[in-house]
């Protein structure tokens, strides 16, 4: 018995689940646990009939052969859009609520296995967190039900009413399901921003666009369950469309940061570029590259090289305004366009970036007592006046230039250029320019801080 005992701890004990923050293991346990006691309670009192096995077979099939069509493409990365409630959701309302969590189990174990591995935890929690959502979205059709003297199998006369009462339970899923698995996520990196994750335009749109198909297709499973096979191909049309429009935002981004990558963000600049000087509209564009980076990944790692990146990128998505666009240029280098904005302003915007940055609290994992992760960044920044007639690539290049001169001064600072007027302004914590301010004329910086292009 004890050597049993020991084995099962030390098997245990490897868990990957170990490894997350111990107030979301808990978590974790906590909703798993918790679908298997709503499971058991449910299934202790089911009555099998044969059309309930027929209804739960037919809707169970379109899910593994959803499941099946994204073998190819494989499983998207970070917060997954899927269509599967078009499925699950009338197994939750019109079955007994025992075959509710079944399905997400039978879904994300053939995921497991077909499509891609990840941490055994992960699937058992969203399976979980799924068949709990289903749970509540059947008590509370079932519940509706009751109060207006409906079925569950037949719309009958009262189709409105009854599609109004699918329409709400779909609704209480989606909040329990979004609550759970947001909850986790914020839990396991509290810089997510759940607005982007899933507030965001085109998460709530897909999510809309799914939870209505499922209303549907519900409301004609209940009156004939051949109407699957009617709504099969239109699911895996809606499906595609999903997984397009995911395929188009992945190839535009970087996969470290979430930030535009350097093609997309190339393209992008250029038009706005070609568009400021069309309109003689002030613009600038700034490039931001890491102080000894290669030093941080040598003394740290290449993990906690990845952690820096992703809080700079956090930082840039945070302190830029709606309209500004940043993207990863490469490597350790960032590269920030400022649409309508004059010399003096692109100046402070990329002042506050990069004093934002040196305050960053980056601690290491693993090293003693949490030591913090100093990082700076230097920036140089080039400024397309009001009827400049640069191109992009010369804009680049005066970025570019300006970027290694703050780099050569002592790095941790803002070196700027004004493409029309040759001058430049330097600020940032390195040498006497970190006290200096910045009016709204450059020419108007002390003459220790102005310096003439030499190129």
């Amino acid at each position: 018995m004890d050597a049993i005992r020991r084995m099962l701890r030390r098997t245990v004990g490897s868990w990957q689940i170990w490894q997350l923050p111990r107030r979301l293991a808990v978590f974790v346990l906590i909703v798993v646990l918790a679908d298997v006691v709503v499971f058991s309670a449910a299934a202790s009192v089911l009555t099998i009939h044969a059309h309930d096995l027929e209804l739960f077979a037919a809707l169970l099939g379109c899910g593994v052969a959803t499941v099946e069509l994204t073998r190819r493409a494989g499983e998207n990365l970070g917060f997954v859009k899927d269509v599967h409630a078009i499925w699950e959701l009338p197994v939750a309302l019109l079955l007994p609520l025992a075959y509710a969590p079944v399905v997400p189990v039978v879904r994300f174990a053939l995921t497991q296995w077909r499509v891609k591995r990840v941490p055994v935890y992960r699937r058992a929690f969203s399976a979980a967190a799924i068949g709990l959502s289903y749970v509540a979205a059947g008590l509370v059709f079932h519940g509706l039900l009751r109060l207006t003297h409906g079925s569950a199998g037949s719309p009958g006369h009262h189709a409105l009413v009854w599609m109004a009462m699918v329409a709400l339970s779909a609704a209480v899923q989606w909040i329990v399901n979004q609550s759970l698995v947001l909850t986790a996520i914020k839990g396991s990196d509290p810089s997510v921003s759940l607005r982007e994750v899933q507030f965001a335009r085109e998460p709530m749109y897909n999510d809309v666009s799914e939870l209505c198909v499922a209303v549907l297709v519900t409301f004609c499973v209940a009156s004939s369950v051949i109407a699957v096979a009617f709504a099969f191909p239109f699911v895996t049309l809606l499906q595609r469309s999903l997984r397009h429009t995911q395929l188009l935002k992945d190839a535009r981004a970087d996969s470290k940061t979430g930030l535009l990558n350097a093609a997309t963000w190339e393209y992008e600049a250029s038009a706005e570029v070609a568009r400021a000087v069309r309109t003689r509209s002030p613009l600038a564009i700034g490039l931001l590259d890491i102080d000894k980076f290669k030093v941080i990944n040598d003394t740290y790692g290449h993990l906690v090289g990845d952690l820096v990146l992703k809080e700079i990128a956090h930082t840039l998505s945070t302190m830029l305004r709606d309209y500004d666009v940043a993207g990863r240029f490469g490597g350790e280098e960032f590269a920030l366009l400022l649409p309508q904005t004059r010399a003096v302003d692109a100046f402070r915007i990329a002042e506050r970036v990069r004093s934002s940055i040196a305050g960053l609290s980056i601690i290491a994992p693993g090293t003693n007592s949490g030591e913090r992760v100093h990082v700076t960044v230097s920036i140089g920044v080039a400024a397309l006046d009001s009827g400049s007639q640069r191109e992009f690539t010369d804009l680049m290049a005066a970025a570019d230039a300006a970027l290694y001169r703050a780099k050569d001064c002592g790095r941790d600072q803002v070196q700027m250029i004004s493409t029309t007027r040759g001058l430049s302004a330097a600020s940032g914590a390195s040498g006497p320019a970190a006290a200096a301010p910045v009016t709204d004329d450059l020419t108007e910086v002390p003459s220790g801080l102005r310096r003439v292009l030499t190129s």
